[in-house]
């Protein structure tokens, strides 16, 4: 097979490569100026957009491309970019929300354990860069299972809908 062949997409070159083709919707809409999709979600009812609690400074909702059931993502009302951006008040709610988030997830899901985490600026692989938001991701054993690795399928076994209202309604249970 000679090489301008084998470059042709979906011939193996001995790389593994992880297929994301809706991650287009973000690139795409940010080079075209769209709508922050977490400028618009709040404007919505909270079903919606997945919207799972709101606070005064910040909100969260679920990522509508979770790596595991429950991630939720906690935002800024503000439209900013960068962590040192925002001011006092909306970094103590976003620490308070992100350790809700923890608390109701573990109450909801028994997770075993979570990665949090911020992915400042397109380069370190932030999806939407223009608007800063904190990652808050369930994990339980064995969730990166054989049909992550040999199906390149990730299983999800609850609807956004029906994860929406379960975390919703434990927002509302737990301090």
């Amino acid at each position: 097979m000679a090489d301008a062949e084998r470059a042709e997409a979906g011939v193996p070159d001995g790389l593994e490569r992880l297929w994301t083709p809706h991650r287009m919707t973000y690139i795409v809409g940010e080079m075209r100026g769209e709508v922050c999709p977490f400028c618009e979600a709040p404007k919505h009812p909270d079903a919606d957009h997945h919207v799972v609690a709101r606070g005064e400074h910040v909100y969260a909702l679920l990522n509508l491309y979770p790596y595991n059931p429950g991630h939720l993502l906690v935002c800024p009302y503000r439209h900013v970019a960068d962590y040192t951006e925002l001011d006092d008040a909306e970094t103590i709610e976003l620490a308070a929300f992100t350790a809700k988030a923890m608390r109701v997830v573990r109450h909801t899901s028994s997770p075993h354990g979570f990665n949090i985490g911020m992915n400042q600026g397109s380069v370190a692989g932030a999806g939407i860069a223009a608007h800063l938001h904190q990652h808050v991701v369930p994990r339980w054993g064995g969730d990166a299972n054989f049909m992550a690795v040999i199906a390149q399928t990730k299983v999800l076994p609850q609807l956004l809908g029906d994860t929406r209202d379960l975390l919703a309604k434990g927002w509302s249970e737990i301090r």
